[in-house]
């Protein structure tokens, strides 16, 4: 599909670092709730609290923030309440106190806290020391809610004297994307955290480059992350599949306002100490996905700013730290943040907080949305990893290191990951003009939903993996800033059945360990078209006597570009700039095809009243083809191949200009004569020019026949409608000789249309020709 060859390390980066680096993707929905993980296979215990203390101080991460960032780690007691006997903490108290708090005393982080737990697995030297991170509210791009919790895990070894790391995991997004982890660290090298402007999800930073996150091992320099790459995926082959810090890797990816009760949150009564300015800042914010015509290119570059590191260890702690480690993270802070146990606000019950919405566009013959809703994040002492932190391992190699290690620890189960690369669709400058398009790297992040998951997962470098995807069929919706959205219903199997197309159910062999990987669109490719390229291309099942089953749609120049399981009424988006042919399959494997060709100037499409900052204005509306009834079999497929032949034949005598003048004979017998085996012979004289001419008039005798064939299937005929295709296929072939002829006449850009066009009318031939259906 996409006119490059499949990503590789190199190609990985240079499409990273040709995007810009800029506004900054992530999420953290609920935290990484893991709430149906596997639980290991002995029992933790706490841990005695001198022990636990020396160890969180060992160990306590030094945090960099985005210059941007508002919400900071702080005390969710300052913010408690009661209600019915319990403690709570009130979504609104927490916003608004926060706020009130730093205009009251100009602190831009009020009460820095990192709360920390330390487990033990039992008759295990595996320990296992969790810092928690309350943020009183989260602001991602689609997904945000009252209060955030984030989590890096440290696992460590207690067999000698000295506490020797295992392995680091940081919370990434939430429970369906990977987390960051990195297996045996340097001991000497306490963790660093990046957190994600707005989101707070974690990446780590190990190396020498402190406040950057790095994927790849590039610059002398190793990388930030050990998760394995997707083998069995050729577009992730060589790339670490986490979800890293895609605001350090060139992504660009805008932010949305959060809404209550259909209004900016800033706006509610009950929050009067928020104003517009708490939120992330708008250079980085839309209103919405679609307010923008095309995707954006201007947002501001990331910049590291506030660094938080923990408070001087008390003179009697016996931590055993690097003092050198503390010294330089002390050096390098701007705040200190203490560093208080999590049993001290374990008493909180509950986070509370109304929904906050976010709706994702799904195409259809009336523009839909689905709404989701995230409220508040679960207390961490609620959630399984708290008391079994080995149920945040995300990696299947991880787990199985640690397995291998310690009994404690089970084996991973094995799950279903779907995996999608989301790119561009643009227009093909191979291609006639308003005739072909190709696809290429995405320079802005997108979002994906699954609706039996109400947490929205971001791309990472356009590459986009949703973890523990349940068996059964599932509809996953791709939204971009700018783009029009896509949609397609994924079929999802067992998980152990190996790596396999959505489309495709039947997996390849030897699938990567402890997983099945599912891959949606076509070969794993999802391209998203800019708002002001689009149209609509609908098919209407209704009122058809066939059983449809499949949809998928092809460009002449970038190939099959969706290709998805059907249902009933169904849309899909494509650049105005291509030449398609849209393909419907039954229940019997019968297809059927049919000719798009959007207009490539369909006028003006924008009023101008949703112009925002970030971009253009969004069009008031986009075009739309409906395709009604679609049948399959040979009157179908007989039909396409008359209309592709007549629409390049009038791009042909177009091209020789004068298909039409005194020097074509309008008799169809004085311009062409078919011979007795179906084939075209037209008069030579005139040279090229002649040429030309005479790959037109194949290219109507092609049409001519393949009507012909459409109309005795029509009508039941299938002896002489096979006659027919029997026609068009020698037809076929004298338009390929009259092509070899006329090419050095035709420009390059319609020549290779025409190949295109003539591979793809022979195989519709063989397909009406081997049709059952009529």
């Amino acid at each position: 599909m996409t006119d490059r060859p499949a990503v590789d390390r190199r190609a990985f980066l240079a499409a990273l670092g040709s995007a810009g680096v800029g506004s900054l993707a992530g999420c953290s929905a609920l935290g990484g709730d893991a709430t149906e993980t596997t639980s290991t296979a002995a029992p933790t215990a706490s841990v005695d609290d001198h022990v636990a203390r020396d160890l969180a101080a060992r160990f306590a991460p030094t945090l960099y923030f985005d210059a941007a960032e508002t919400w900071f780690p702080t005390d969710p007691r300052s913010y408690a309440s009661d209600r019915d006997g319990e403690t709570v903490v009130d979504g609104f108290d927490a916003l608004d106190g926060y706020h009130a708090t730093r205009r009251e005393t100009g602190e831009r982080a009020p009460e820095p806290t990192v709360f920390y737990n330390v487990v033990g697995y039992e008759d295990s030297s595996l320990t296992a020391v969790q810092y928690w991170f309350y943020s009183v509210f989260d602001q991602f791009t689609t997904n945000f809610h009252w209060h955030d919790w984030e989590v890096l895990h440290v696992f460590v070894d207690t067999a000698g004297d000295e506490p020797v790391p295992q392995l680091y995991v940081a919370s990434s997004h939430s429970r369906s994307v990977p987390n960051n982890e990195f297996l045996d660290p340097d001991p000497a090298r306490p963790p660093r955290v990046l957190s994600e402007l707005g989101s707070h999800s974690s990446a780590l930073s190990l190396n020498d480059r402190a406040d950057r996150f790095q994927r790849l091992p590039t610059g002398g320099t190793f990388a930030d992350i050990t998760n394995r790459a997707l083998d069995r995926i050729e577009d992730a082959a060589e790339i670490p599949i986490a979800y890293g810090l895609p605001r350090d890797e060139g992504a660009r990816l805008p932010y949305v306002v959060p809404e209550l009760d259909g209004a900016p949150v800033y706006e509610d009564e009950r929050l009067p100490s928020v104003t517009r300015e708490s939120l992330v800042s708008e250079a980085l914010t839309v209103r919405s996905f679609d307010a923008l015509s095309s995707p954006p290119t201007d947002l501001p570059a990331r910049a590291t700013g506030l660094v938080f590191a923990p408070e001087t260890a008390d003179a009697g702690s016996d931590a055993g730290a690097d003092t050198t480690a503390d010294a330089d993270a002390a050096t390098d802070a701007d705040i200190e943040y203490a560093l208080v146990p999590a049993g001290e606000v374990e008493h909180i019950t509950e986070f509370t907080g109304p929904q906050l919405s976010f709706e994702f566009a799904v195409p259809g013959f009336v523009e839909d949305a689905i709404a989701s809703h995230l409220t508040t994040t679960s207390a961490p002492w609620s959630q399984p990893r708290y008391a079994d932190p080995a149920a945040d391992i995300t990696d299947p190699t991880h787990r199985s290191e640690l397995a291998d290690r310690y009994d404690a620890v089970d084996d991973p189960s094995t799950l279903n990951t779907l995996f999608v690369r989301v790119t561009e669709a643009v227009t093909d400058a191979d291609a006639p003009d308003g005739e072909g398009v190709t696809t290429r790297e995405s320079g802005v992040e997108s979002v994906l939903l699954l609706e039996s998951d109400p947490e929205a997962a971001p791309t990472f470098g356009g590459l986009g993996v949703l973890r523990d995807v349940p068996a059964g069929e599932h509809r996953l919706t791709v939204n971009g800033a700018g783009s029009a959205p896509h949609s397609e219903s994924v079929r999802v199997g067992d998980a152990g059945s190996g790596s396999a197309s959505a489309s495709e159910p039947e997996p390849s062999p030897g699938g990567d360990a402890g997983e099945t990987v599912v891959t949606a669109g076509v070969d794993g490719e999802i391209p998203l078209v800019a708002r002001e390229s689009a149209t609509k291309v609908e098919v209407d099942t209704d009122g058809t006597d066939r059983d449809l089953t499949a949809l998928a749609l092809e460009d002449d120049f970038g190939g099959r570009l969706y290709d998805a399981p059907l249902s009933g009424p169904d849309a899909v988006y494509v650049h105005r700039g291509g030449a398609y042919t849209v393909e419907v399959r039954d229940s019997d494997d019968e297809l059927g095809a049919f000719r798009v060709n959007p207009d490539p100037d369909p006028g003006p499409d924008s009023d101008g009243s949703d112009a925002d900052s970030n971009g253009d204005p969004a069009p008031a509306s986009i075009p739309s083809v409906r395709i009604d009834e679609p049948r399959t079999g040979k009157a179908s497929l007989a039909t396409f191949l008359a209309d592709i032949s007549a629409e390049t034949a009038a791009a042909v005598a177009a091209a020789d200009g004068g298909g039409d003048d005194s020097d074509s004979d309008d008799s169809d017998d004085s311009a062409d004569t078919t011979t007795s085996d179906g084939a075209t012979r037209t008069p030579t004289g005139g040279g090229q020019a002649n040429a030309v001419r005479g790959l037109a008039q194949a290219l109507e005798s092609v049409a001519e026949a393949a009507r012909r064939a459409a109309e005795r299937a029509e009508s039941g005929d299938r002896g002489r409608a096979d006659e027919s295709l029997d026609t068009v296929a020698a037809r076929l072939e004298r338009v390929a000789e009259r092509l070899a002829e006329a090419r050095g006449e035709l420009p390059g850009s319609l020549s290779r249309a025409t190949d295109r066009r003539l591979e793809q009318a022979r195989r519709r031939s063989e397909q009406a020709r081997a049709a059952d259906t009529l």
